[in-house]
């Protein structure tokens, strides 16, 4: 999904947490396209959070990326700044896309956030067994667009036809 958005411009925000996000970079990265991380730390290598994906800030800039903090340098990450950094994620963003989220994550305060800033609320649907997919099934019961490809995120933003190609249709395991 990452790649189409990022090869029909849109600019890639994420938290740079271990997992999805630490994913959505990359592979932004990879396809030269635009990225922004926000921190729930401070910006200095020292205190980037998590540290494991220092390394990936720095490529973040290296490659013209932008790396956003609210915290001045050597601030350590809180509990409490994960949440706070999420705000300003959805505020960055035109919409908000939700991957994974059991029923007590981060993105479904960013989902909320996102939808308090009159921003679009997109989300993978996912099995009914599993907790990852909890939130982002409930999201969707509760309004949020169902993405199966980028192409969902580019027809409601009016950047492509609306006719699906084959490599859009989705096959079951």
């Amino acid at each position: 999904i990452v790649r189409e958005l990022v090869g029909h411009g849109l600019t890639i925000v994420s938290g740079l947490a271990m997992g999805i996000d630490a994913v959505a970079h990359r592979t932004t990265l990879e396809a030269s396209g635009a990225t922004i991380a926000v921190l729930g730390s401070g910006p200095d290598d020292r205190t980037i959070a998590p540290q494991t994906n220092s390394v990936l800030a720095q490529d973040i800039l290296k490659r013209n990326g932008l790396i956003v903090s609210e915290y001045p340098a050597r601030s350590e990450a809180q509990e409490f700044t994960f949440p706070q950094r999420n705000r300003i994620i959805s505020g960055l963003s035109k919409g908000v896309l939700v991957v994974e989220a059991d029923t007590r994550s981060g993105a479904l305060i960013t989902a909320r956030l996102a939808l308090e800033h009159n921003r679009d609320v997109f989300s993978v649907p996912g099995g009914i067994f599993s907790t990852k997919s909890i939130g982002t099934n409930r999201l969707i019961q509760q309004g949020a667009k169902l993405v199966t490809s980028a192409r969902d995120i580019l027809e409601e933003y009016g950047q492509t036809d609306a006719q699906p190609r084959p490599s859009d249709i989705a096959s079951t395991r």
